[in-house]
């Protein structure tokens, strides 16, 4: 998911998420050949394989956050979601305020372990949140917009039982997610994006020319998602959410990034009043979720008074 309006510094962007293989292979030809025998098949079917994450969730089913932490399913919407508590704070840090910390599409709860260690170290609590569709939560498709209605019921049901959500912090497709929730009057004090996309819409063209998408296709695909979800793909983009955000915000993005653009952190630093913006260089989109200098500036921002 890019900012950019050029499909082709589109496609050059997300060439890392995509990766050439036979299955894709055998997707892409899947998809060409019902979209010319069968248009309206092919937009169902093009939609569906577009809110599907990959990598399929069962191959992370055993990398969870691991024994140290306490496991909740709770329903949401035809799905689930995980929560993750620190078994060790079960019974000494219920009044400590909640840091809540979501991963990216594809991803799973277990790979913001390091930086919710990290909020742990720092006195508050961490809960991690696994998203539809992903992990060990029920779900087989999901999108930005459920991304964002998750984090809202979870931070309702966490502030209902008495929590204070001191920051929540969210990784790619999650950041997206968080920000909208946060435009939406998430009751979070503080936010932390990380490696943030900018774009769904962009994303569709990168996806149509992955897949050998027609134009038609990819709009008629565009307008499936946007009626389904009651929203319009320009209204998850920083120009839209951005002015609606009314916490401090930490931005950090890698220069290298080869799943989103560099360029799509500075969209939501320009958008969002007072944002800060850290930039990292070497990192990637992933390795930023564990590098001690990354979990230390993010520590030190959801304790600054």
């Amino acid at each position: 998911m890019t900012s950019t309006s050029s499909p082709a510094a589109a496609h050059a962007a997300q060439s890392n998420y995509y990766r050439p293989s036979r299955a894709m292979r055998a997707l892409r030809f899947g998809l060409t050949a019902s979209q010319r025998l069968w248009p309206a098949l092919g937009v169902r079917a093009a939609y569906r394989v577009f809110g599907t994450p990959l990598p399929p969730k069962w191959l992370y089913r055993g990398q969870g956050p691991g024994a140290d932490w306490r496991r909740e399913s709770w329903a949401f919407e035809d799905a689930s979601v995980g929560i993750y508590h620190l078994a060790a704070q079960d019974s000494g840090a219920e009044s400590a305020p909640v840091v809540l910390l979501v991963h990216g599409w594809g991803g799973h709860a277990g790979q913001m372990l390091p930086l919710a260690q990290a909020v742990a170290a720092a006195g508050l609590r961490p809960v991690l949140l696994e998203l539809p569709a992903h992990g060990r939560s029920a779900g087989v498709m999901s999108n930005s917009p459920q991304f964002a209605r998750a984090i809202a019921y979870v931070a309702a049901r966490l502030a209902a039982d008495g929590h204070v959500l001191r920051a929540a912090i969210a990784h790619s497709l999650g950041a997206n997610g968080l920000a909208l929730a946060a435009a939406r009057g998430l009751p979070a004090e503080r936010i932390v994006l990380l490696a943030p996309p900018a774009s769904p819409r962009d994303y569709t063209r990168y996806f149509a020319h992955t897949f050998g998408l027609s134009e038609a296709t990819r709009l008629a695909m565009q307008r499936l998602f946007e009626s389904r979800e009651g929203v319009l793909m320009q209204q998850l983009e920083p120009a839209a959410v951005g002015p609606r955000i009314a916490q401090p915000t930490l931005i950090v993005h890698d220069r290298d990034d080869r799943v989103n653009r560099f360029a799509d952190a500075e969209a939501y630093r320009d958008a969002i009043a007072g944002a800060s913006l850290v930039a990292t260089q070497g990192l990637g989109h992933r390795r930023i979720l564990k590098e001690a200098e990354v979990l230390e500036q993010v520590a030190r921002f959801v304790t600054e008074d």
